[in-house]
This record gives structure tokens, sequence and C-alpha cells, in this order.
């Protein structure tokens, strides 16, 4: 069980066991809380796999916490007259009304035998959080599947990696880079992504895999000049580029891949210490400044600068301040790849 957690300095302490999205394990009351969606619904659908596996009879029920109506817990979740067992879902926690969370405080105290009642509460607010403490507490013998949010470049890395691995799968670390970085937006993409890999290929999943599968994207043809560019290799960074831009893309997110890059290798640059330290200290994967650390070599502070001034400059031009966006994306992959001011 991992250790009791805390909000914040009201919060009571979680004394019920807390499981990983991926592994949940179905009780009486099962708490499933916090924003990401993705593992939300990855954690409930397994609940109930694991229910129907178990008897295929399972009756399931769905429940609006936010138009509920008085009765309707006792109703679900009482036995039948060939008593199948039940699941109940329960969605919309944080924005109860009071009759359900007058009817809920009281099932927990008794819940019914042979029923799951499966409660997704968000975190977008504090309504509920009675009903939570009193889970939380050890009340109904409840067990909490922890969702909280992914958004930064570490946490999506992991969250990729947890995939394969859940699967029992291998990916190279260059085939996981180039998919994170190929999915940079909505998580659901990415866990898609990776489910189709994982089905439809054998083997270790290398670079070339994952390029055969989502090359196109826009977001990994980005990284790919920024990649050369910042490597030196001016002519592979413009060729490359102009492939880009006659596949259809947008200059706006190929001026984005080179920020991105950037502004990793500046805050890498002025740390010292093993990559592990420098990672944890900056809330980054390991391989991000493993990369940034070589991309850094034949750097310095004032070509680095220079080539993040001429890529602010492309990004304002590129959204409207200039009348030619190709020129503007072509003279900061010059920059960036000669070290130089444009022209000189």
């Amino acid at each position: 069980m991992a250790a009791p957690r805390r909000s914040g300095s009201s919060a009571k302490p979680s004394v019920i066991p807390q499981l990983e999205w991926r592994d949940p394990r179905p009780a009486p009351i099962v708490l499933v809380a916090g924003p990401e969606e993705v593992c939300a619904e990855r954690a409930i659908a397994s609940v109930r796999a694991q229910l129907k596996n178990e008897d295929p009879s399972l009756e399931v029920t769905d429940v609006r916490a936010d138009d509920y109506a008085a009765g309707t817990l006792l109703a679900v979740t009482s036995p039948s007259l060939f008593g199948e067992p039940r699941l109940v879902r329960v969605a919309g926690i944080e924005k109860c009304n009071d009759a359900f969370l007058t009817e809920a405080l009281a099932y927990i105290e008794s819940p019914q035998d042979g029923a799951t009642v499966l409660l997704r509460h968000t975190g977008a607010s504090v309504r509920g959080k009675k009903l939570l403490d009193a889970i939380r507490s050890g009340v109904g013998g409840g067990v909490e599947v922890p969702c909280p949010a992914i958004k930064k470049d570490a946490e999506r890395v992991t969250f990729a990696a947890g995939e394969f691995r859940h699967a029992r799968r291998k990916i190279d670390r260059q085939a996981l880079e180039a998919l994170t970085r190929a999915f940079t937006g909505d998580l659901a993409e990415l866990a898609a992504a990776c489910q189709q890999l994982i089905q439809d290929t054998n083997g270790t999943i290398d670079l070339a895999t994952v390029e055969r599968y989502y090359g196109g994207r826009v977001e990994m043809t980005g990284f790919a000049v920024a990649d050369m560019a910042i490597a030196g290799d001016h002519g592979g960074a413009l060729l490359a580029l102009r492939h880009a831009l006659d596949s259809g893309a947008d200059p706006v997110p190929l001026v984005a891949a080179f920020a991105m890059k950037l502004r990793t290798m500046a805050r890498v640059a002025g740390m010292r210490g093993p990559a592990r330290q420098v990672a944890r200290d900056l809330g980054m994967a390991d391989w991000q400044v493993e990369r940034a650390q070589r991309d850094l070599v034949g750097w310095t502070g004032s070509t680095l600068g220079m080539a993040i001034q001429a890529t602010a400059r492309a990004d304002a031009e590129v959204k409207g301040a200039s009348r030619d966006p190709v020129f503007a994306v072509e003279r900061m992959v010059t920059v960036v790849a000669t070290r130089a001011p444009f022209g000189s």
C-alpha cells in the first residue's frame, strides 16, 4: 500500500489501499479520483472486466450523482431474485446533489453484499469532500485509484513507457522519445498510438517502426528538422524543412519544435551533476537531460541565446507578424544551424 497522501493542510490522511490505475481491483467501494480521464477510463473498464470474468451475469448500472433521484442507490445495489453481482458506476461525484451525498454517506456505512459501487470524482471541485474523506478513512472497506493529471514531458514519457511495460513489450529509447514527441497534445491519442504499436507489431519496437506508423505527424517532422539544425547540419535541415513544408506541415508547430528543444537545452545548460540528478531537479526524464547534454556540444551561451532570439522572432512572424512565414522559418533554421546572425 502506498503511504497516506495529503492534498492540503486540512486533508485527512488516506488509510485505504492506493491502487495503480493500470492494476485496480474490485472492492465494495472503489474511488477513482483525479482529473486524468484516460487513466480513469482504463481503471473503470478494468474493474468491470474483472467482475464480468468472475460472473458473466454481472448487472451494470450507471448513475449520475449530479442528477440523482432519492432512493436510486439502494435500489440498484439491492440483490435481485437470482442474486447476480452488481456493479454501480457513479459519475459526477464532484457535482453531486444533496440527495446523493446523504444516501452515499449512509450506504458506505453498510455496503450491500455482492455489490461494487464505483465512484468517479475528477477533483474539479471540493463538492463531495465529506464523502471522499469518509471513504479514505476506511468506512465501507474501499480502495482508491488515483488518476493525477499527466502534463509534463517526463510524465508523458513515463506514461508511454508504462503502456509497453504493462503489455510486456520492449521499446527502445529512441523509439519512445520519437513516439512521445509525435503526440504532444491529447494523452488519449498517445495512449491509442501505444496500443496500436503493441497490437500490430512483434518484437522490440524500434525507431524505424515508430516512423513507419507515425512519421507523417507534424510534431515529429518539426523535431527532425530541429535535430538537424541543432547538430549544425545546415543543408540537411533546409532540405528536411522543405520536405516538411511540401508535405503540408504548418510553420507554427515547426517553430514550436525548435522552441521546445532550445528551451530544454537552456534549462540543462546551467545545471551541473549527473543526468539523473539534473532530471530530478528539473522535473524531466533522464533521457531528456541526456539528449539536451548531447545537443549542447559545440554551443555557447551566446550562440544559444542568439538561436532562442531567432526562434522567438520566427514564432511571432509565423503567427501573423510577417507576410512570408516560410522565409521566417528558413531564416530561423539558418541561424540555429550556422550559429551565426542571418546574413553574416
